[in-house]
């Protein structure tokens, strides 16, 4: 199938989308042949009422000139490009929530990483969403060809090798906005019909987007709202689209003084106990090391971090609650609730978090799995490769244990209590409140 859907560009002409697929599976993974989706889900989606398909799709792309934060230019126009989307969708109009999540795929690990798929895949499909991931850097592209050239050789976002840089990002972005939103005759969504569309990208994914919404996004807005996911840097006071910024304990170690104020278009949630890359995370890393045949699975095992590595304070709970938020602030305008930040004893240099006795960090967002702690959890840690963003998980010993729980009631009551608050508060939704409290039902904390 090939499809075409049209976009206007800005100063320059129109360009032509052109949609291919669903691309077929030609080889059941694992398979060296590769003759299937990179980063294909392990989740059972087909019971759920969900499908995953993977499009190629191509067209011509601007190059800007970009102002940290003003809106830039279009610096030339015209070059080609052909890369990938996968679409996780509802099977169903009825299950659908009318909400596009897009997420601009991380590419520090060398590959295509989905890592806001990684965190918050099953609330999406619980909730209805869409979701959309797209290859839209060179690094994610070339591994797909390397790793499949059969499947993906064909794809280029460098204009044949003109554009020696990401350029071509921000209209691959734009493109495939405009493709979910109906904008043509391309459907990638089956026929469900999208009210809103957000874009989402975790730490340099989310630096590319703060500077597409700084920018770029002026020029030609086709997005109602940004997730900006550990990271995002310093964004324009006159903000033409919504942006939430979500950021583990991790990811505020430039200290107060990088924070902004929340406004009508702003709003930040800080984590406390939370890491760049979390247990969450490595499990879907894990997983994706079995589906990917000939790739290891994306992040190094945790004994080669000084520190036992990631935080099991689970950040994709107040990462769902947030994507509910921003979908009603755009349908109806209810703004997401403040937070307060996690608290500092230093502003530095170098800022220093505020900790309690045990090592855990003041202030935040604090979940009951970090106030109603059993464990060390933290955004820090040392050691080769990514571990200063795997964050620490180092359990109680049992004598602090008990002098913290002498009970199991106790235990159970306090967590309760905690995430009753929280849920009222707006930083989980109910499911996760739920699994909470479950958890510490079942635990044998203060049985001892």
């Amino acid at each position: 199938m090939r499809i075409v859907a049209a976009r206007v560009l800005p100063i320059f002409a129109v360009a032509a989308t052109s949609v291919t697929g669903p691309i077929a599976w030609t080889a059941k993974a694992p398979d060296a042949s590769h003759g299937y989706t990179f980063n294909p889900t392990y989740l059972d989606l087909a019971s759920k009422g969900y499908i995953e398909e993977e499009f190629f799709i191509e067209g011509v792309a601007n190059q800007y000139n970009t102002l940290p934060d003003a809106t830039g230019s279009v610096k030339d126009s015209g070059h080609a490009y052909k890369t990938r989307i996968v679409v996780r969708r509802p099977t169903s109009a009825k299950k659908f929530n009318g909400t596009a999540i897009i997420e601009w795929t991380n590419v520090t690990g060398s590959r295509d990483l989905e890592m806001d798929w990684f965190q918050s895949a099953e609330h999406f499909i619980r909730s209805g969403y869409a979701w959309i991931g797209v290859s839209a850097q060179r690094v994610g592209v070339n591994a797909l060809k390397a790793w499949s050239p059969e499947r993906y050789g064909t794809l280029d976002v460098t204009d044949g090798g003109k554009v020696a840089n990401d350029a071509l990002s921000y209209d691959i972005l734009a493109d495939t906005a405009l493709l979910v939103r109906g904008k043509g005759k391309a459907d990638v969504l089956g026929g469900l019909k999208v009210e809103r569309v957000i874009a989402t990208g975790h730490s340099q994914s989310a630096g590319r987007l703060a500077g597409y919404v700084n920018s770029v996004h002026p020029l030609n807005p086709v997005f109602d709202g940004v997730m900006l996911h550990g990271g995002g840097g310093k964004l324009r006071p006159d903000l033409d689209v919504k942006v939430f910024k979500l950021l583990s304990e991790t990811d505020v170690r430039g200290g107060p003084a990088a924070r902004q104020p929340d406004t009508d278009k702003l709003r930040t949630w800080e984590v406390a106990g939370t890491s760049h890359v979390d247990a969450q995370s490595a499990l879907h890393f894990t997983e994706l090391g079995k589906l990917n045949a000939g790739l290891p699975p994306g992040a190094p095992a945790a004994g080669t971090c000084d520190r036992p590595a990631f935080s099991q304070v689970p950040f994709h709970y107040v990462f769902n609650a947030a994507f509910d938020h921003m979908a009603r602030w755009i349908k109806d305008g209810t703004p997401p609730p403040h937070a307060p930040p996690i608290e500092f004893s230093s502003a530095g240099p170098p800022p220093v978090i505020a900790h309690d006795e045990a090592g855990n960090a003041l202030g935040g967002i604090r979940l009951a799995q970090h106030a109603v702690a059993i464990a060390l959890n933290t955004g820090q840690n040392t050691g080769s490769s990514f571990c200063f963003l795997y964050g620490t998980h180092v359990d109680f010993d049992p004598a602090r244990l008990a002098s913290l729980y002498p009970t199991h009631k106790a235990y159970v009551a306090a967590v309760k209590e905690l995430t009753e608050k929280n849920l009222k508060a707006g930083f989980i939704v109910k499911p996760d409140a739920d699994a909470t409290i479950a958890a510490a039902e079942r635990s044998s904390i203060g049985k001892q």
